[in-house]
């Protein structure tokens, strides 16, 4: 059984989805793993640890033709995996609504794609979920991207010369990006208030010390869509929401939106109009960029401004905390092998009736399986 750890080729992409850490964990199951020369480079990790740590170092053709799995970061276009063993794995986040053409290139390749981002929010999937683990770091760097725009201090300060008063920071959005965004807010003192359209969040926001703003009496307040994620919202309570979110943005020195949907472009929050209203050296973070954003007028991968507001939009927030989203990811992988390992088969064994396997598996024997995929047409 060979692992094979791809070098990513995305562009501004510095993770990688193996380890030294997890190398020796693979290697202690039984297997042996081969890491293309160069892929932890973006994240600081040297291909002299890989060795260290049992890999075998080799170049893309060579680890391509070798492995049974491969485990990636994002997915890789079909034609770098020339030569791959038909029946291989390809595991990691390979955006298959973004582009279902490359999720037909790897059925036909006969690859049997593995897609984590697809994963149930279910107890037992918990330690394997890239997206919660890379989402938590997300929010942590927002507010880091926000404080180096925001030219002010973020704390309360008492001085000689006189008082500086804590900034205001508003999160819209309170998944596990927005409430890591909360906390790290708060850490660095601002005052920090929040909204969802999920009601249930109002006390994962309270219990993290910032206040809760939310739209009540009226219809669509549980926002609650499948596996947890938030819903489309009714017309009226839309107009409700935009209302009050007009209102509290005006006098915030910082927001950060990081609200989306599974599969469907990410929703409208701010408008040019709402941005206006925003005081001059004020910051917006748009963490949906890469679904379409969450704010009118952000520049995917730039720094916008508008009204005098900065509208901060950078694509691939975990990227940008490289070496430890590359330890959360790997984690994620090896954990998600490790569940499924066979000490008699010396391997992972995906049984069909699985729920975990069900959630993810995208090809199988060179065609699509998957439900939310066949349900959608081909690509020419």
């Amino acid at each position: 059984m060979n692992i094979t750890i791809l070098k990513e080729t995305g562009f501004g992409e510095c993770r990688v989805a193996g380890t030294p850490e997890t190398v020796k964990k693979c290697v202690a199951m039984g297997a042996s793993v081969s890491v293309e020369a160069g892929a932890g480079a973006g994240a600081s990790i040297a291909d002299s640890a890989y060795a260290e740590a049992g890999a075998t170092i080799a170049d893309r053709a060579a680890a391509v033709a070798g492995a049974d799995i491969v485990l990636a970061v994002q997915g890789p276009e079909p034609e770098t995996l020339a030569g791959v063993k038909p029946g291989a794995w390809l595991i990691g986040n390979l955006d298959p609504y973004a582009d279902r053409a490359r999720i037909e290139g790897y059925a036909r390749l006969g690859i049997d794609a593995l897609a984590m981002e697809f994963l149930p929010r279910i107890t037992r999937a918990q330690s394997m979920d890239t997206l919660s683990s890379q989402s938590n770091l997300a929010g942590y760097r927002a507010v880091l991207d926000a404080a180096h725009e925001f030219g002010r201090a973020f704390p309360m300060m008492m001085t000689a010369a006189g008082t500086i008063s804590a900034a205001r920071v508003f999160v819209m959005g309170v998944g596990v990006a927005g409430l890591q965004a909360i906390a790290t807010a708060r850490r660095l003192g601002a005052q920090v208030s929040a909204t969802d359209v999920r009601s249930a969040t109002k006390e994962q926001i309270q219990s993290l010390g910032a206040k809760p703003v939310f739209v009540e009496n009226v219809a669509g307040i549980e926002g609650e869509g499948t596996g947890g994620y938030a819903s489309e919202m009714s017309a009226e309570y839309q107009k409700a929401q935009a209302e009050l979110v007009s209102a509290h943005i005006a006098r915030q020195d910082i927001v950060i939106t990081t609200a989306l949907i599974p599969g469907r472009a990410a929703p409208r929050l701010i408008t040019d109009a709402q941005i206006a209203t925003m005081r001059p050296g004020s910051v917006i973070v748009d963490l949906a960029i890469e679904q379409g954003g969450n704010v009118e007028g952000a520049i995917a991968g730039e720094v916008a401004r508008r009204h005098g507001v900065a509208i901060v939009a950078h694509r691939n927030l975990p990227s940008r905390l490289a070496a430890d989203a590359s330890a959360l990811f790997s984690r994620n992988l090896y954990n998600f092998l490790a569940a499924f390992w066979s000490k008699d088969a010396g391997r992972p064994v995906l049984p069909d009736e699985d729920e975990i396997v069900r959630a993810v598996r995208l090809t199988q024997n060179g065609r699509i399986v998957h439900e939310r995929l066949l349900s959608q047409p081909a690509q020419a």
